[in-house]
């Protein structure tokens, strides 16, 4: 067996050992060990193989994958530009804590900086957004050595010498995989392995390559503890949220007059256990879409209004201030973050991470503790019947629209869902429309790519993250990320297929721009708008993709009925959605002026 092809098979198998199920394959010559492997182990069953034509949306269908499944996802690319294209994906798995294991085949080191075909400098080729890079030495032939033996290969520039060629890379699969998982004790994120093969990369005519040796009954070359469990189970005898310490956590007196804040990035475990204790002190919960934390009967539906109205966030001034994850999906939002004079926990996302861009954060905890007891209502009685007004007025105008509009196509969405659905949802408009009225719900899930919050890989991430999930999957995304991922619909005959309804909001351009000032630019059509008047009709036509239009917007429940991956294009406009939402506010800031003035007679 050529050393290629025994580091192929036998480093494949390990990853397989460790717990690896999902590998998507961006095809190419040099990664051809690996392509082989995996596609034998996905024919034994192992494991699930996904190829895709394209390198970006290879990487980000297994980001969707990794970041719905919580378990690493693997991507391998042949040499060169292929592992460029990666970029974008380990970025945002870096910034969302999304386990990865990214394979990038090179040439070995005798070809690099010769000009050799299709040859760059791939060391640490995504800088500091990995958790864990290793370039793995090149497997070659000992000189000498008993053929079929363990001791026959070897991996030049850094190989293991004394110890056998077998223990070095399995045990080399079981770092990578303990680095990208969490498991050596950081947070989550993406691994970058540089595989240097040379020449042949197949196997030998007639053999059937056997990996070399692994522990007995197919258990990994290294096992890992877990690492400490994000929550546990919630006294309600006590207001208390365990982190990964008990012991540590940090001691907070309580008060009635606390908020709890989460964005994107909160794990599910955090995001249940952060709501279910500002239920029992008494809190509003003011949690973005993809926190996981929009549930129970303290999560406010229209708490972006609330903010953007002075008068409301003058007369309801917290005296703590406890975030989770990454929010920031508004201007008004990020102020209220940065109050002066407002204690501000921070509940970080791992032992490194926590998000604070305002610098306003006073503690960072891994768990806090309240002590004392709760013996008012007001506060939260205050914020509900706010939230519940400015919900009411806002859903009179959406109710009245003639035509479709974003927010009520971002609401009507999330209403009609099935349970245990999945909600994909663009980083621009549709997560924010998403944010001011999706009503509280604690049986579907909705996730987002609100890391790096890119416009990269959208269609290719949902994708992904649909595979991963067992169950109906539904995205919301604007038209300029469907067709700037448009390769991410090339899904050839023989790839497994998602069970996802992509609905597309097409407003012949970058609808966000015209929400903000660059609206009053010269040329601002041109450099913003950007509008492209594709015929989205077409395109999924060309990938043999179902596509219906969505005339009306009460048909919506009926088009999402269905299997497999279709979709749905809803046509609005720009300006006009920019009109309709300076209404909303405004009905919303009449509803919370007419409360307070009832409220004061």
């Amino acid at each position: 067996m050529n050393p290629s092809t025994a580091f192929g098979v036998t480093f494949a198998d390990e990853l397989a050992r460790c717990g690896l199920r999902e590998v998507v394959l961006a095809p190419g010559s040099r990664s051809t060990p690996l392509a082989i492997a995996f596609d034998d182990l996905e024919r034994r069953g192992k494991l699930r193989l996904h190829v895709r034509i394209d390198e970006r949306s290879a990487s980000f269908t297994a980001l969707g994958l990794a970041r719905a499944s919580g378990t690493p996802a693997a991507v391998l690319c042949t040499s060169g530009t292929a592992a460029a294209n990666f970029h974008p994906a380990v970025i945002e798995a870096d910034e969302s804590g999304v386990p990865l294991l990214v394979l990038t085949a090179d040439r070995p080191p005798e070809l690099r900086s010769t000009g050799a075909n299709q040859a760059i400098d791939q060391i640490k080729l995504y800088g500091g957004a990995v958790r864990w890079f290793c370039e793995s030495g090149t497997p070659e032939q000992q000189p000498g050595a008993a053929a079929g033996g363990p001791g026959q290969f070897s991996a030049a520039a850094g190989g293991p010498g004394q110890f056998s060629t077998a223990a070095y890379w399995r045990s080399l699969a079981c770092q990578a995989w303990a680095h990208a998982a969490g498991a050596a004790g950081g947070l989550p994120g993406p691994v970058h392995l540089n595989l240097a093969l040379r020449e042949p990369l197949v196997p030998d005519a007639g053999e059937t390559p056997e990996p070399l040796p692994g522990r007995p009954d197919g258990q990994p070359w290294t096992r890992f503890g877990q690492p400490p469990a994000a929550a546990v189970q919630l006294p309600l005898s006590a207001l208390n949220w365990p982190g990964p310490s008990a012991a540590a956590a940090l001691e907070l007196p309580w008060t009635e007059r606390g908020v709890l804040i989460c964005g994107d990035g909160s794990p599910d475990d955090h995001a249940a256990a952060l709501a279910e204790l500002a239920e029992q002190a008494g809190w509003p919960v003011l949690a973005e879409p993809s926190s996981g934390a929009r549930r129970g009967p303290n999560a406010l539906s229209s708490y972006q209004y609330l903010l953007a109205i002075p008068d409301f966030v003058a007369a309801h001034r917290p005296d703590l201030i406890v975030s989770a994850g990454r929010p920031g999906l508004s201007r008004a939002q990020t102020a209220f973050l940065g109050k002066a004079g407002v204690r501000h926990v921070v509940v970080g996302q791992g032992p490194d991470r926590w998000a604070d861009p305002q610098r306003a954060a006073t503690d960072v905890a891994a768990a806090i503790r309240l002590t004392g007891s709760r013996d008012s209502t007001a506060w939260l009685d205050g914020w509900l019947r706010a939230d519940k007004a400015a919900r009411v007025a806002v859903d009179a105008v959406l109710d009245t629209e003639p035509a479709i509009c974003e927010p009520r196509l971002a609401r009507d969405l999330a209403s009609a869902l099935p349970a245990g659905a999945l909600l994909w949802t663009g980083s621009s408009m549709p997560v924010r429309d998403l944010d001011c009225h999706m009503a509280a719900r604690d049986d579907i899930r909705v996730l987002a790519s609100r890391g790096a919050s890119g416009i990269d890989g959208t269609t290719s991430t949902a994708i992904g993250a649909a595979l991963a999930h067992e169950g109906p999957s539904f995205a919301l995304i604007g038209d300029l990320a469907f067709l700037h991922d448009t390769p991410g619909l090339a899904i050839g005959p023989r790839e497994p297929r998602p069970d996802l309804c992509l609905i597309v909001v097409n407003n012949d351009g970058g609808g966000i721009f015209s929400t903000l000032e660059q609206a009053s630019c010269p040329g601002f059509d041109r450099l913003f708008g950007t509008p492209l008047g594709a015929a989205l009709h077409h395109l999924a036509a060309a990938f043999g993709v179902p596509y219906h239009l969505l005339d009306n917007p009460d048909d919506l429940p009926r088009h999402l009925h269905g299997g497999g991956l279709r979709i749905i294009e809803a046509r609005t406009g720009r300006a006009a959605g920019a009109g309709l939402r300076a209404r909303l506010r405004e009905a919303a800031a009449i509803a919370i002026a007419q409360l307070r003035d009832d409220h004061s007679q």
